[in-house]
């Protein structure tokens, strides 16, 4: 059973005959189909939605008598604000017939890797596009999150904090094209913020040092843990489950994306304004027509 299920709704699905039988209903009722035709299989993504923008996928192929197999299927959350534009890199995964995206985002400090959303959409891309900047819409599900207090920055602060981020985000750009200099640069920067934070840490807490993280998380690539800043949320209500789920638009290192939660799994009220914490799966679509 998909680990990120009770992330949309989907808490109280407990064995694997219930879970046959809500594939068979997404394959039976899906709302959308994606379909990619070659000369010798013809692939499918056949998509069902519970809540606007969330739902469940399910991969597979059509035979010549135009009965599906499936090969896998997961749950979404489709986003509505672009998180990054970057040069893309699609890769294969090895276990599922499913694909992983991979981005350099210097705000990030680190490579963006992304479960791909649209891989229907990705087989029909012209090779020699592949590799361009594209418009990344990311989202990630969570099984269990908490709420935290925000930090209080007056304007000053925040300025100066942009500005060395955007700073450091120019000097990781120049330290990838091998300038000794830049490498030099956020080496001691890296001693200096390392030295500030353990000291300060003595005495305070954690959380009110570090105000956002993006931080890969465990063996799977496309899993993080993050700490965000809730910008927006809204409450959805699954239309099978009646289970509430929360969408929360978060801001973490500058980069804006959002997370879907299932009510029951996060503790603490959320708050625009507040900060969101727990592990999420990253998902990316990729809008390979810009």
């Amino acid at each position: 059973m998909h680990s990120f299920l009770r992330a949309i709704g989907y808490g109280n699905l407990i064995n694997h005959t219930e879970e046959q039988a809500l594939i068979k209903t997404v394959i039976a009722e899906a709302q959308e189909k994606n379909i990619y035709q070659d000369d010798k299989v013809r692939k499918a993504e056949l998509v069902f939605e519970v809540a606007p923008g969330v739902g469940i996928v399910v991969r597979g192929e059509y035979d010549k008598e135009e009965q599906f197999h499936m090969e896998h299927y997961f749950p979404y959350l489709k986003g509505t604000t672009v998180s990054a534009q970057e040069e893309i890199f699609i890769s294969k995964r090895v276990d599922t017939d499913a694909y992983t995206g991979m981005c350099d985002d210097f705000r990030l400090g680190v490579s963006l890797i992304f479960y791909l959303q649209n891989a229907v959409d990705y087989m029909r891309v012209d090779r020699r596009r592949e590799q361009m900047p594209h418009p990344v819409i990311a989202a990630g599900l969570a099984r269990e999150g908490k709420i935290l207090l925000p930090v209080k920055q007056d304007i000053r602060a925040e300025k100066i904090m942009n500005a060395d981020l955007s700073h450091r985000s120019k000097l990781l750009s120049e330290a990838k094209k091998g300038n000794q200099e830049a490498i030099e640069s956020l080496t001691l920067d890296d001693i200096d913020m390392y030295s500030a934070v353990s000291k300060r840490a003595q005495r305070e807490d954690i959380y009110s040092i570090v105000n956002t993280s993006f931080i890969p998380y465990g063996s799977e690539s496309d899993n993080y843990t993050v700490l965000g800043t809730i910008d927006d949320m809204r409450t959805e209500k699954n239309c099978q489950t009646g289970e509430e789920i929360y969408i929360l638009q978060l801001s973490c290192n500058q980069m804006d994306f959002e997370v879907c939660i299932n009510q029951k799994d996060l503790l603490g009220e959320p708050q625009i304004g507040r900060r969101f914490r727990g592990i999420i799966w990253m998902q990316g679509y990729v809008d390979f027509n810009s």
